[in-house]
């Protein structure tokens, strides 16, 4: 809880550091990677730097938090820090490097509002930035522990599937020969690759199912430049280079938009794009564990053609006892699909009371689905969501 004294500062300020955080994170990140320029090479997302997602991340979860403190101050923020501490976890984040990021963001913040950065000011956001990164601290701490406490290992590619032109499938299995710890349905983890300038970069990808208990499966979406950036050189990597029998590091698995709560309730599964590989995998895991409650399945694409595991999508959904499939295509619409994006009132899709929805895809679709279950009735609270393509932290994307 942010102390009084220093709420009143927070309050009054604000609007100022608000107004201004675009500029602070900007100013962060040069200092920091001036300082550190290998946080840059190996562990930041230097697309993401590139394009400016980065700062924009930092600077919208600063604001969230210290807006949270304010409005909400017998409230800790668990689903925003919830969410951040597992991308850290999945990274290898340590304790000490907040120490580093406290030195380069306070003097960022000193360089951009200069004399308005008074010790009271100073003092008050110092006490929100050790309120943040404290209480991340401790969660990651348990999320090591439940993980084992391992960093990342090598994997071998043992397998190797196209699924369509964009996204391809990898089977992997520790090169030590270890045992794999479970996973939940809708975690991912972080895959380190390194590129042929000799820098190591890491993403999050979803685990897309779990063919045995011996091999982790993720699916990769090759991000394609659009004439405003370029591709994503780890995708663009992974599918242009690795092939069977090359290694890989990996992380344990992290994430937090994982199936929970009461299993009776009925559950609606939307994606859209690669945002199909965690439903994929809680569709499994919901056929291999006898669901019996309704299922309604989501999902919106450019083509059948487009759909990545659209196999396993159909399989895993006709195993269950109440399911019901909308596939939406832009074009090429087969019979049994929708024409057009996903609408959830065109298509009829049954909201039932009680629903629990997962939902993950890119931002406009995100926005669109959760107003309109929202509008259907479903509590805010039971809209569970991870935005495809939106880093948070460093090394997503």
């Amino acid at each position: 809880m942010l102390s009084e004294k220093s709420a009143v500062t927070v309050r009054a300020s604000l609007p100022a550091v608000g107004a201004a955080i675009g500029e602070i994170s900007e100013r962060f990140y040069a200092r920091l990677f001036d300082a550190h320029p290998d946080l840059l090479r190996n562990l930041f997302n230097r697309g993401n730097q590139a394009a400016g997602t980065q700062r924009q991340a930092l600077a919208g979860s600063i604001a969230a938090f210290a807006t949270h403190l304010l409005d909400r101050p017998e409230q800790r923020p668990d689903a925003l820090l919830g969410r951040i501490a597992h991308k850290h976890a999945s990274l290898g984040i340590a304790p000490e490097q907040y120490e580093v990021v406290h030195e380069h963001l306070f003097a960022a913040i000193a360089e951009v509002l200069g004399q308005a950065v008074t010790p009271e000011v100073a003092a008050a956001w110092d006490e929100v930035y050790w309120l943040m990164a404290n209480a991340l601290v401790a969660i990651e701490k348990r999320l090591y522990e439940e993980s084992g406490g391992t960093g990342p290992r090598p994997f071998e590619v043992v397998e190797r599937i196209r699924e369509t032109a964009d996204v391809v499938t990898f089977r992997v299995r520790p090169a030590d020969g270890g045992a794999v710890r479970g996973f939940r349905a809708g975690q991912y983890v972080s895959v380190g690759v390194t590129l042929p300038d000799g820098a190591r970069q890491i993403r999050q990808y979803s685990l897309s199912g779990a063919p045995d208990e011996s091999v982790r499966q993720f699916s990769v979406k090759w991000v394609r430049g659009d004439g405003t950036a370029p591709d994503g050189e780890v995708s663009r990597h992974l599918h242009a280079h690795v092939r069977e029998g090359d290694v890989l590091e990996l992380s344990e698995p992290y994430g937090d938009l994982v199936l929970g709560g009461a299993t009776d309730r009925p559950l609606l599964l939307a994606s859209a794009g690669i945002g199909v590989t965690p439903m994929v995998a809680m569709l499994a895991a919901l056929a291999a564990d006898g669901h019996r409650a309704p299922v309604t399945v989501v999902h919106g694409d450019r083509s059948p053609a487009d759909h990545a595991l659209r196999a396993d999508h159909e399989a895993y959904a006709a195993k269950l006892p109440d399911a019901a499939v909308h596939f939406f295509y832009e074009r090429d619409a087969a019979p049994g699909s929708h024409p057009g994006r996903v609408d959830l009132d065109r298509a009829d899709v049954l909201v039932r009371p009680g629903t629990r929805a997962y939902l993950c895809g890119p931002l406009p679709f995100m926005r669109a689905v959760r107003t309109r279950l929202i509008e259907k009735g479903v509590a805010p609270a039971d809209i569970h969501y991870e935005v495809e393509g939106l880093a948070s932290v460093p090394g997503t994307g």
